[in-house]
């Protein structure tokens, strides 16, 4: 990845909030340390599940994600096939007890800030943004994640975990809009959602917001950045352009390849709200 010339000010804008999602967006590059854990948990009850099938669902909050992939054709044959019956709501918590202690046995792995996440976060706030969050972890996983990313200098906010909303999580607006709430903003159409995955995307076009999608950095190709790095150009291409086309697919407004790119891009959504 090419280092981006980051914008030094906006000029006169309307923007108020960005709201980030966290693994593949503000830590973790590649989002790697759900995606594991859900093989090996699934693994756990002798289904074996792919990287690529862990992946499908990521952005929902952790439990929505276990129901999915249950109900993937392929998985849900298996755990007939091996319990006789197909899945139940049972099976889905027992599955998510187990998943749980693995999360927040590993999460803190995987809490180094993606580079440039500091320098954006600074470069927002200098521009009076405020900075809200929200994660399809649980607040248990959270609550181990939140104190290693500070120490390493990320401090959004506000924060909503996947799990503590009545209404539920993603692909809805409702973690979105507490962020709102507690950021007091005026206005939803001065937000921006920063976002590697298409609930996360459709989770802020359902909130009425400007919507950012991360290619590179994600869930969306799902690799470290040094696996990245050693891809050969064209094959980074395509995965580049395979993410970007699912991730304007689920409504992105604008595809970068990591948060570290994102001053430009708040640039040119001040532009069009100037324009509007």
């Amino acid at each position: 990845m090419n280092a981006p010339t980051t914008p030094t000010a906006l000029p006169a804008h309307q923007l108020q909030a960005v709201i980030f999602d966290w693994a593949g967006t503000l830590v973790d590059f590649g989002s790697l340390a759900p995606t594991q854990i859900f093989v090996e948990a699934f693994a756990s009850f002798g289904i074996e599940i792919s990287l690529a099938q862990a992946r499908g669902p990521m952005g929902l909050s952790k439990r929505d994600h276990i129901r999915t992939l249950l109900e993937e054709p392929a998985i849900h044959a298996q755990w007939v096939e091996r319990f006789g019956a197909a899945p139940g709501s049972k099976d889905i918590d027992a599955l998510y007890e187990r998943f749980m202690p693995m999360q927040i046995d590993k999460v803190g792995e995987y809490s180094q800030p993606i580079p440039g996440a500091i320098d954006t976060l600074a470069w927002l706030r200098a521009q009076g943004l405020k900075i809200g969050s929200c994660s399809g972890y649980p607040r248990q996983v959270l609550d181990v994640l939140l104190p290693l990313a500070a120490k390493a200098g990320i401090v959004p906010d506000h924060v909503v975990a996947g799990d503590e909303l009545p209404a539920g999580g993603r692909p809805g607006p409702y973690m979105a809009l507490a962020n709102v709430l507690a950021l007091k903003v005026g206005d939803v159409r001065a937000c921006i959602k920063v976002d590697d995955t298409t609930p996360g995307i459709e989770e802020g076009r359902n909130a009425g917001m400007w919507c950012v999608g991360l290619t590179l950095s994600g869930n969306e190709v799902g690799l470290t950045e040094e696996a990245l790095n050693k891809l050969p150009a064209a094959e980074r291409e395509a995965l580049r352009a395979g993410a970007e086309q699912r991730l304007r697919a689920a409504g992105a407004h604008i595809v970068i390849d990591s948060v570290a790119d994102l001053p430009r891009a708040v640039h040119e959504i001040a532009r069009l709200q100037r324009e509007a």
